[in-house]
């Protein structure tokens, strides 16, 4: 008795801090729209409470906690009543028995399809993890292209998920968790603007799949703060002081200490030491007026030493989720000339920055009704970018790859001819810059010129560098264009450009193979025939088929016998490859090409180097097994590989014996760079005798691209090994006329 009254006097005491919670959210929401339907968030409540009354969460707390603490999130952001009702309910249609006809009928549509947005529609049965996190991304990028607080509730969902997951047992979760919030959340945060979020996202992240690096760079700003803790409130004071002699009101000056993931991502990026960050320390300075803003920076400059390259100017010219402020780096003469970010904004620009999308969120005029009207917000054009990545890509896997290529932008501003202006990520060349004025003209591309000089497609542009795309009618995307393009809008479009050729290709193969082996067995090989083994074969229709037979996936003489089973002859033994089939020896064999130092490849087996990406000892390398041609050894990246992933079993483990090579046996290997160089006779010779001079020699040179300018050369190089390429490549870079070397991409 006593133990059934403990347990019903906790489950009052829940249900009362349950209420008091619900209360408090009321009021958080009351004080930013007084004229809320605080009702209908209520019934949210009650509902959500009801259908998770039997789950409890990690930590052992009732499941009601989650939703109600997305929702106070929202309500920190000041969102509108659907989608605080979306907070409450976002778990209820995957979690519990609800379903979504009962949510439009007590909550709306609205509600209905902002839930609906956040829910995993299905539970696909799909062939990874990963393949499992693409699909439910994408269903994420269509919601939320439809309605943007989609995204802004699954942040607070994740948000609070990672403020919790210290709670979750298995160390692999956790670190599946925290990766797919640093590579998808945590961007998406940032993409919006959503900085505060973002930030913390990373932070949490970070802490889990860094926990050393996380705790020697916290040890370090420990140290920081225990050596300058004066210094944060003296520097603000010189601030306030600075603008005021300027004639400028400051609203607030703020210091803050750069994130733990910020300073160690700067660190990776840059290749620097701690000491060396110019950004670990940092000030913001408020002010009422955009012109303030640039009279506060003038008096900073004024008093302090500027740090070179530190300026960046957000205010004329934004970045791509409507961030505005100066930023600047200057040294301290005092204390211990100590180097410090200044970031100047107004009011309204540090909302935006902190805030996003949610800071613009007019939640008076949003409601139920406006949503079909003209008060809609626009589509944002990143999410624009997405939609055409989600059409133009096929697998999942290759969508969210290219989708973390549009999220994660160093960007570069770019112009059009006639002034428009064009934000790209960094190391962005003018393909992506076609592709991103519109997918016609980056489809019709044959040349461009950057600040009225004609330039190779591959250039990187640079900040202010005004871009003209010059096109033909009929022209078509190159696959070549794949290796150098940064974004993932051009790169889905090329993709689905080459797999449809591809496909032709395919078509046309598979139909003259089939034809030829119907006609070898004098038997018809009508479509009509091939429509009853079409399903056989796993393929959806008859072209389909064609395709798989073209690309060697299914063989023509498989199809053959499915159709005519009394043809079939007796089965074969199986025919032995020697050295292949057998287990590996367990010490290195020598391969039957003299001075191929490889381990793990039997006697007696043909060895070649393909000629598509020439691996050299120092790269990770792979054998693709072809019957009758022997072993085929390729980079471990070459992107050749690809066409074999549907044969896994042609792969074969190999390596270099490196033990071999380090005592002189092992030959010399081809090594191929591609090089920039102007356009002058002089050049050819410079090249070869930079290379002699690095014991490099030149075994082939072909120049691919000569315009009036500059040429482009694909040189191959008798080398050692990686090392040896790479002095070489330093010595090409030094040639005279040569503006840019590196090693050529399979």
């Amino acid at each position: 008795m006593g133990a059934a009254g403990a347990a019903a006097r906790q489950d009052a005491e829940a249900a009362a801090g349950r209420e008091i919670s619900c209360a408090g959210l009321l009021r958080r929401v009351r004080a930013y729209d007084p004229g809320a339907d605080l009702g209908l968030i209520e019934r949210a409540f009650g509902v959500a409470r009801e259908a998770h009354a039997a789950q409890k969460r990690d930590n052992g707390e009732p499941y009601i906690i989650h939703p109600l603490a997305v929702a106070g999130i929202l309500a920190g952001f000041r969102l509108d009543v659907a989608s605080i009702c979306t907070g409450l309910l976002h778990d209820t249609i995957e979690d519990t028995g609800l379903k979504l006809p009962a949510l439009a009928a007590q909550f709306g549509d609205t509600v209905a399809v902002l839930v609906d947005g956040v829910t995993k529609l299905t539970r696909l049965e799909l062939q990874s993890d990963r393949t499992k996190q693409a699909e439910n991304f994408r269903k994420l990028v269509l919601a939320m292209s439809r309605d943007i607080r989609v995204l802004i509730v699954k942040l607070a969902d994740r948000l609070h998920n990672m403020r919790t997951l210290h709670y979750v047992r298995q160390h692999e979760r956790r670190v599946r968790i925290a990766r797919e919030t640093m590579d998808i959340y945590a961007p998406l945060a940032g993409r919006i603007g959503m900085d505060k979020v973002k930030t913390e996202l990373q932070t949490l992240s970070f802490n889990e799949l860094e926990p050393e690096h996380n705790a020697t760079i916290q040890a370090r700003l420990n140290y920081l703060r225990g050596q300058g803790a004066d210094v944060i409130e003296e520097v603000r004071r010189e601030l306030t002081r600075l603008c005021a002699d300027a004639g400028v009101s400051v609203v607030e000056v703020t210091g803050r200490e750069k994130s733990p993931f910020s300073i160690w991502e700067k660190m990776q990026k840059r290749n620097v030491a701690f000491e060396q960050l110019s950004d670990i320390m940092a000030f913001r300075i408020l002010v009422p007026t955009r012109e303030a803003c640039y009279v506060a920076l003038g008096a900073v400059h004024a008093a302090y030493p500027v740090i070179a390259g530190r300026f960046k100017d957000y205010i004329s010219t934004p970045k791509a989720n409507g961030y505005q402020s100066l930023h600047t780096g200057v040294t301290l003469r005092h204390p211990r000339n100590q180097k410090i970010e200044v970031q100047i904004r107004t009011p309204t620009m540090h909302d935006v920055a902190e805030n996003g999308v949610a800071a613009h969120w007019d939640y008076k005029g949003l409601g139920e009704s406006a949503q079909s009207g003209p008060a809609r917000p626009p589509r944002l054009r990143w999410v624009q970018d997405l939609l055409e990545i989600l059409e133009n890509s096929g697998a999942p896997d290759e969508f969210l790859e290219n989708t973390k290529l549009e999220l994660y932008q160093d960007q570069v501003f770019c112009f059009t001819p006639k002034g428009q202006l064009i934000q790209l990520p960094r190391g962005a060349t003018p393909i992506d810059f076609a592709y991103a004025v519109h997918s016609q003209i980056g489809d019709t591309c044959v040349g461009a010129k950057i600040n009225g000089r004609l330039m190779p497609l591959r250039h990187e542009l640079q900040n202010g560098d005004q871009v003209e795309v010059m096109t033909a009618r009929g022209g078509t995307p190159s696959p070549a264009w794949e290796r150098f393009v940064v974004t993932g809008k051009a790169r889905a479009r090329i993709r689905r450009y080459v797999a449809a050729q591809q496909r032709e290709t395919h078509l046309d193969a598979g139909r003259a193979m089939l034809a030829k082996a119907f006609r070898q067995d004098g038997v018809d090989g009508s479509e009509k025939v091939l429509d009853g083994v079409v399903k056989g074969f796993k393929c959806a229709t008859v072209d389909d088929l064609y395709v798989a037979v073209g690309n060697n996936n299914v063989s023509a003489r498989d199809v053959v016998h499915a159709a005519y089973p009394e043809l079939r002859q007796a089965p074969r033994g199986p025919r032995m490859v020697p050295g292949l089939l057998s287990r590996p020896p367990s010490r290195p064999l020598p391969a039957s090409a003299p001075g191929m130092s490889l381990t793990g490849i039997g006697a007696g087996v043909a060895v070649h180097f393909a000629g598509c990406c020439h691996p050299l000892p120092g790269d990770r390398i792979v054998g693709i097994v072809s019957t009758g041609k022997g072993i085929t050894v390729h980079t471990a990246g070459c992107q050749t590989l690809e066409n074999f992933a549907a044969t896994p079993e042609r792969f074969m483990d190999i390596d270099w014996d490196y033990d071999s090579i380090g005592r002189g046996k092992g030959d010399s290997h081809v090594g191929r760079v591609s090089v920039i160089a102007a356009n002058e006779p002089a050049v050819l010779a410079s090249l070869t005798n930079a290379a002699t001079r690095h014991e490099g020699s030149v075994v082939n040179l072909k120049i691919v691209n000569r315009q009036l300018d500059f040429m482009e050369i694909l040189v191959d190089l008798e080398v050692r090994d990686l090392r040896h390429l790479g002095s070489v490549i330093a010595g090409l870079r030094s040639a005279t006329g040569v503006t840019q070397v590196e090693r050529a991409k399979s």
